[in-house]
């Protein structure tokens, strides 16, 4: 914030905008944006409307009458906002209602500044002074600056540092843990006035116009804009847009307020083409809510917002009503949602664009100043020698609640008020400063104060509590009802990333769980519905196609490594990337933005319903057995004629004949292919108190049947008509599909009624059968069977369940375990509830009849607290157990992204539908599993290394960096292959910091692998690469990492990369193929490598340097310290190079394994604590030297173009 009493007179007075207007009104305004404004120059109350999306004043307050605020600041960590005036007084604000909260004196001579919030206290900044102090006002720090400083700007860099600035030739940096400065960085006169930040540079704003782009640990001047040839006035940064504001030179007329904006691209470092503004601007700052908008604001009060790259509209202005003086400071709180103004007169302006106005997304409650009371205690007889303590009466009522039953709020202890100072101190005393000194009056005892409690109590009642958090009390039952292992799980990410992560904690079985970090993740729990089929898990894995983003192929990958993996987490991040690249998920709605998922705004019942319906129809068309990419069809419309007949067609297609019959007579026919069905509720009449009680399979034929009343064209009428539609089925399918449709709270009090029904008649068949039964002799209980034993039990007589289930584990339970579906000679269909062991007869079974068992149940989890999740309750059958754990059994299992836990089958059927509502439904027919070929073939093989065509169009063959495998070189099980791989950043680390100052990751950055090299192990070509693929991405990078990537922009582009540059797909093949014949990888911190390739590679298969030549408990190291102690290398020294690393890999196992031949492993751990030894005298840094002749393992490397 520029400080107007060291610039230039001229600029402080305007010339006013029409002679015929006062100088607070512009003629270019619209008269129906001002405020109604009484004689005073006031608003008058009760004008104020606020409107959504409209910005006009709130409230206003006066800090101190007559005094100019010379800054405001929101505080970052409260709902408060801070004023501070030219005499150096400062004032906060709480709420939007602009309570005072704190009023204190921070400067006794100079204006303030610049004010900053920190975790612990409020930082203000004036002349030659930073002062700390508390939120109540108590002064943690006071810090002169040098002789002759004219500090104007603050700057937060990390938790604990700041930079200052101003008309000085210098910068500070000061240490708030230390309170001393650490360094002083020289600039340029006349110096900095204002300072921004972002990940790349500092930017620094002169007042002679300039604005410099600062190196953020030297300080370097790194890039210059020539903004403005007056001076500047104020500038804002927000993505890659930086806009500025200022003044231009007018020769002898001094300075002039120009009325353009320069905006500059960050990207390519120039200006683009200035913005023309109808204000004189004189703050500004980027508001990006739904756009990256700009407000403008000028000293006369009058505010225009508009895009920083497209024309300003007359219409975007409104005004702040200051009563004649000019606007001073100006803020944005960091929720986009408030503006403060403060004005020459004393007078702060809070505007908002909404009446419930929040300064903060996520704000902690402030603390109040609390009155002074005095207490008092009852009188004791201490003189009685008898005399117990516990004479104190404490009755416990019924009616009054146990501490333990408090909420937080009223158990957390709080401080003893001070009593009132004596009124002869207060005549007495004289102040020095902010000190008071009296003589003592010596009218009670030394240290002793009387309490009066009762009076205390009585004054707490009545006195203002601190709100409560955003979560109140009203929220705290959705945290109890909801059972902790359905909740949304989360990772908690360290310093190690993931490595200290305890996931066994949350999956004690052998099956992989999915990580929920990634983009659209909310899909796992169906990615493990869609593995858990056998026929759908030996299909995608025996596909494959030459399609860039097939998404049978990456199901396959997935599937693979979830068999290779023994308990261990996977991620589909390549799945999900090829999911986004189709534009027929993004146009139903199926990909979500971020903020969606974190916010909990998606409506995931809904969603994975249509994902559901979705991937069917994509598996569908990508696996029927001619070739070329099928267009999207919706999943009950796929014509069987048109398409090849697929095993999804097999597995869930089921025949459906559509019959459409006009009033006229005319009935049309069409036959269609549906691979899954809805759930249609009947309709509940109003003038019924009671609803009518129905059974599921009653439920589902009507849905599987379905007849409706509908407008349709008739050919024979040749216009709307209405008609009859009805639909049957011609066969069965062996697994079906059911979207259950509860995605209103008419659906969900359906779904709860009829399960009330179901419950209270399975109580009454028990007492029925309870008095039918003679009493027997008291036993002792029998043991409870476990969640494992689910194969033969006695079948009971109610269909679906077993002698062993109670009433009472039926609550919340509609659905049967077990359906009997036939289609009658007539064409008719059947269905009812069946008991779940029993087989059929041989004569229904030659009728057609079918069993049907229910295998997957997927819920929508309703959790205020996390916005809800997505959970799946799968029956694992013998065969996945078999693989996995040897033995033959199934089990109903839970799935919550990486949380695995094994469940009883009842408590997959139930839903309470107050937090656990029904999505998806599986029936799978009996033994189905025949019909199938469930062997895997793999389609891999080793064509996927042979040479293949670059991508890019510049690429030739004089740029070849490596040379493909011959026939002869093919890899076999046991070669080492040396590998590394770079990598880009597609989407930025979110993190917050905690109280303490360290940062906790919230959600890590987003990587994309950009490079993939693999280079031979052994024979005559050691060290000479045969993959060095760069891969093509359509996602957007938002930073290439190229000074530990070596990538840069353009080597990914196929227009203008000279690299040879591949699919992801076509490099991941050739990996695949690698792993499967079983060769050994050896490379430096090749965890990461595959973990962001998406590959699963056995441990046995993994050699990593990084782990090598590492002694438990200590620190890693890096190749390069590495490489220049064994090795005598000088290795990334501008850049990384996979190839070069690659390369340092490979003779770095060379070196170890000449260590471990030379003296085992005594000679390893005694040169491995010399090399500990080495490291921490020169900080881990490899020394800059002359390059030297190469080790004896680097010889053996010859270059690609020798060969």
């Amino acid at each position: 914030m520029m400080n107007f009493d060291t610039m230039d007179p001229s600029m402080g007075d305007y010339p006013p905008l029409d002679g015929g207007m006062e100088p607070s009104m512009d003629p270019h305004l619209n008269p129906g944006l001002l405020q109604d404004l009484d004689a005073e120059g006031l608003p008058v109350p009760g004008s104020e409307h606020l409107m959504e999306g409209m910005f006009s004043e709130l409230h206003s307050a006066v800090s101190e009458g007559g005094v100019p605020v010379t800054a405001a600041h929101f505080d970052l960590q409260e709902e408060m906002l801070w004023t501070g005036n030219h005499r150096g007084h400062v004032t906060s604000f709480f709420g939007p209602t602009m309570v005072r909260h704190s009023s204190f004196q921070a400067n006794a001579a100079d204006d303030i500044r610049q004010i900053h919030s920190l975790e612990t206290g409020v930082l203000f900044l004036s002349k030659c002074n930073l002062k700390c102090h508390t939120r109540g006002g108590l002064v943690m720090f006071d810090y002169p600056m040098d002789e002759g400083a004219d500090m104007h700007s603050l700057l937060m860099t990390d938790n604990n540092t700041v930079l200052m600035g101003g008309l000085q030739n210098y910068a500070v940096e000061f240490d708030l843990n230390a309170m001393q400065e650490t360094q002083k960085f020289n600039v340029e006169v006349p110096g900095v006035a204002i300072m921004r930040q972002t990940g790349r540079f500092f930017f620094c704003g002169h007042t002679s116009g300039k604005i410099t782009l600062r190196d953020l640990r030297s300080f370097k001047t790194e890039h210059e804009f020539d903004a403005f040839s007056g001076s500047l006035s104020d500038f804002d940064v927000h993505g890659n847009l930086l806009a500025a504001c200022g003044f231009s030179s007018r020769g002898m007329n001094g300075l002039a307020c120009d009325r353009f904006l320069m905006v500059f691209d960050l990207r390519m470092m120039r200006a683009v083409t200035p913005l023309q503004v109808h204000v004189d601007p004189l703050f500004l700052r980027f508001i990006p809510t739904y756009t990256s908008r700009l407000a403008i604001i000028s000293q006369t009060g009058q505010c225009q917002f508009c895009e920083p790259t497209g024309l300003a509209n007359m219409a975007d202005i409104f005004h702040v009503n200051a009563g004649g003086q000019v606007l001073m400071s100006f803020d944005v709180s960091s929720s986009k949602q408030a503006l403060a103004f403060g004005d020459s007169g004393g007078i702060v302006h809070l505007w908002s664009d909404a009446p419930e106005v929040s300064f903060n997304d996520y704000s902690r409650e402030s603390e109040f100043a609390l009155p002074c009371i005095v207490d008092s205690l009852p009188q004791l007889d201490w003189n009685h020698d008898l005399l117990p303590l516990s004479l104190i009466p404490t009755p416990l009522t019924s009616t009054e609640q146990l501490l333990s039953d408090w909420s937080s709020a009223m158990a957390t202890p709080s401080p003893r008020r001070a009593p009132p100072v004596d009124p002869e101190i207060l005549r007495t005393m004289k102040t020095v400063g902010f000190i008071g000194y009296a003589a003592n009056p010596r009218t009670r005892p030394r240290n002793q104060v009387p309490y009066k409690l009762k009076d205390v109590e009585l004054d707490y009642d009545n006195y203002s509590q601190v709100p409560e958090s955003p979560i109140g009390r009203d929220e705290e039952p959705h945290l109890y009802m909801v059972p902790k292992k359905y909740r949304k799980v989360t990772i908690k990410y360290s310093k190690l990333g993931l490595e200290d992560f305890d996931f066994k904690h949350y999956n004690r079985t052998l099956f992989a769980g999915l990580e929920p970090h990634i983009p659209n993740a909310y899909c796992n729990c169906m990615i493990q519905v869609l593995y858990f089929l056998e026929p759908i898990r030996c299909l995608v894995q025996n596909h494959l196609c030459q399609k860039e983003f097939c998404l049978a192929c990456e199901l396959g990958f997935l599937f693979h490594m979830l068999d290779l993996s023994r308990g261990d987490p996977c991620q589909a991040s390549n799945f999900l990337r090829a999911f986004r690249t189709i534009p027929e998920a993004s146009a139903l709605g199926l990909i979500l933005a971020d903020s969606d998922e974190q916010t909990g705004k998606a409506r995931l019942g809904r969603l994975i319903q249509s994902w559901n319906r979705f991937i069917l129809t994509q598996l569908h068309q990508e696996t029927q057995e001619q070739e070329g990419p099928q267009a999207y069809r919706g999943a009950s419309s796929s014509s069987l004629g048109s398409s090849g007949e697929s095993a999804i067609g097999k597995l869930f297609g089921c025949e459906v004949e559509n019959s459409s019959l006009c009033r006229c007579g005319k009935e049309t026919v069409r036959t269609s292919l549906s691979l899954l069905f809805t759930v249609h509720y009947p309709e509940h009449n109003s003038t019924d108190k009671a609803m009518k009680e129905y059974d599921f399979a009653e439920i589902l034929k009507r849905s599987i049947c379905l007849e409706q009343s509908t407008q349709a064209w008739c050919e024979n009428c040749e216009k709307y008509q209405p008609t009859v539609q009805t639909r049957n089925i011609r066969c069965l399918p062996d697994v079906l599909v059911i979207n259950c449709e509860v995605n209103s709270a008419k659906e969900a009090e359906f779904w709860k009624v009829q399960a009330e029904y179901a419950f209270n008649k399975a109580k009454q068949k028990e007492k029925e059968k309870q008095a039918m039964e003679p009493p027997k002799p008291k036993e002792p209980p029998p043991p409870m069977p476990t969640e494992w034993c689910l194969d033969g039990e006695d079948p009971s007589s109610m269909a679906g369940f077993t002698f062993d289930t109670k009433a009472e584990d039926l609550r919340h339970v509609w659905i049967p375990q077990s359906l009997k579906m036939q289609i009658s000679k007539t064409q008719g269909l059947e269905v009812s509830s069946w008991p779940e062991g029993e087989e059929l007869s041989s004569a229904e079974e030659e009728e057609g009849a079918s069993v049907y068992d229910l295998v997957v149940t997927v819920p929508h989890i309703l959790d205020a607290r996390t916005g809800g999740n997505l959970v799946a309750h799968i029956k694992v059958g013998e065969t996945y157990h078999v693989r996995k754990e040897g033995v033959t059994h199934q089990q109903w299992y839970l799935f919550n992204d990486f949380l695995i836990e094994p469940v009883d089958k009842l408590e997959a059927a139930q839903f309470d539908v107050s937090w656990k509502v029904p999505g998806l439904l599986y029936y799978a027919k009996r033994n189905h599993h025949p019909k199938y070929d469930l062997r895997i073939k793999n389609p891999i093989d080793a064509s996927v290394l042979l040479t293949e065509a670059s991508l890019a169009r510049k690429q030739r063959k004089s740029h070849a960096t490596f040379i493909p495998l011959m026939v002869s070189e093919m890899p076999q099980a046991g070669e080492l292959v040396g590998l590394d791989a770079e990598f880009v950043t597609l989407n930025q680390e979110e993190a917050e910091l905690r109280s303490d100052g360290t940062k906790s990751t919230i959600k890590p950055s987003q990587m994309s692998v950009a490079r993939i090299t693999c280079v031979r192990g052994q024979g005559a070509n050691e060290g000479v690469p045969f993959i060095d693929d760069y891969i093509s991405t359509q996602e957007q990078v938002v930073d290439y990492l190229t000074q530990y990537s070596g990538i840069k922009p353009g080597d990914l582009d196929a227009k203008i990369s000279s690299k040879h540059l591949t699919t992801l797909k076509s490099t991941y093949l050739k990996l695949r193929f690698l792993i499967d014949t079983g060769v050994r990888f050896v490379g430096h911190g090749l965890q990461k490598d595959f973990r962001v390739i998406n590959l699963l590679v056995l441990k046995d298969q993994v050699v990593d340097t990084v782990h090598l030549f590492h002694l438990p408990r200590k620190r890693m190291i890096s190749l390069r310290f590495l490489a220049w102690y064994f090795l005598e290398l000088n290795i990334q020294g501008e850049t990384h190079d996979s190839i070069e690393d690659a390369r340092t890999a490979l003779a770095l196992y060379r070196k170890y394994l000449e260590l471990s031949r030379g003296g085992g492993n005594d000679e390893v751990r005694k040169v491995l604590k010399g090399l500990y030894e080495k490291g921490r005298q020169l900080d881990w840094k490899a020394p800059e030297s002359e390059p030297q002749d190469p080790p004896q393992g680097a010889a053996a490397f010859p270059s690609v173009m020798g060969l």
